[in-house]
């Protein structure tokens, strides 16, 4: 009993990771399945025919295409903006400091069908035409501030000393940047990118609002194609994502645990 009581927060937190997990392996089981029919609920033979051609059903590449394209340059855009929000809270004092701190979390507490809505409405204004671009510019503007809160959390663990030493050292604030702050917020960066690109590619509220019929996003293809049978190739994109994710976790955790020996 008292190995047990030791033990019981590990094995509570590998049930919730079972429990977590759990959707992710019935989407990988059944991109194996032949079903019969245009519903892939029930499991009827073992096939390979999805995973030969996943772009089997019309649109679906292009819809995940696209995804990855706006997910891409939406991480990566509101990465750096994100990062330089990040470091100007996080270091310096300025008029005004307490108000940005607070309009931050407002993309993040605001509900996705208010945003969706107010961002269309104000493309409406500016003219600009729903499609591809508006996507792009609504995922930059919701994904900053969780690149900010990620980014922040890690700024805020270093060690200003750090930074004061290189410049005691002759270094110049470029250098110090390039070479000390930046490699310590790197992985709060990384984390801030991952989470920005998951959130875009996940995104289907806002996205919907701002989308064209000639720019479907892959969860914009998986809601319509859910009316009428989803094919099993969106399990095997699924699986194909989820493994891509894992991946890049695995080798974070890898490069950190190398990084901790040799220091």
């Amino acid at each position: 009993m008292s190995w047990i009581r030791r033990h019981l927060l590990a094995f509570a937190a590998l049930a919730v990771l079972a429990l977590l997990l759990v959707p992710n392996v019935v989407v990988a089981v059944f991109s194996f399945n032949d079903p019969v029919g245009k519903f892939n609920y029930n499991w009827a033979k073992f096939s390979t025919d999805a995973w030969a051609h996943p772009c089997g059903s019309p649109g679906i590449c292009e819809s995940l295409g696209l995804s990855l394209r706006i997910g891409v340059t939406a991480s990566l855009v509101a990465t750096v903006l994100g990062t330089m929000v990040a470091l100007a809270l996080g270091r310096y004092q300025f008029r005004g400091r307490a108000a940005t701190n607070l309009l931050i979390f407002v993309p993040m507490a605001t509900p996705e069908v208010v945003m969706g809505s107010s961002l269309l409405t104000l493309f409406l204004m500016l003219g600009i035409p729903s499609g591809a671009l508006a996507i792009l510019i609504a995922h930059i503007m919701f994904c900053v501030s969780f690149v900010v809160v990620a980014v922040k959390a890690r700024v805020a663990t270093l060690d200003p000393r750090l930074e004061e030493a290189a410049a005691d050292l002759g270094a110049t604030p470029a250098q110090t940047f390039l070479r000390v702050t930046l490699p310590l917020a790197a992985p709060g960066i990384a984390a801030g990118a991952l989470l920005a690109f998951s959130l875009s590619f996940d995104d289907y509220i806002i996205t919907n609002f701002n989308a064209s019929p000639s720019s479907i996003t892959f969860p914009m293809f998986v809601w319509g194609a859910a009316q009428r049978g989803v094919p099993v190739q969106v399990n095997v994109i699924g699986t194909v994502v989820f493994l891509a994710a894992l991946l890049f976790v695995i080798a974070g955790q890898v490069l950190s645990n190398r990084r901790q020996r040799a220091v």
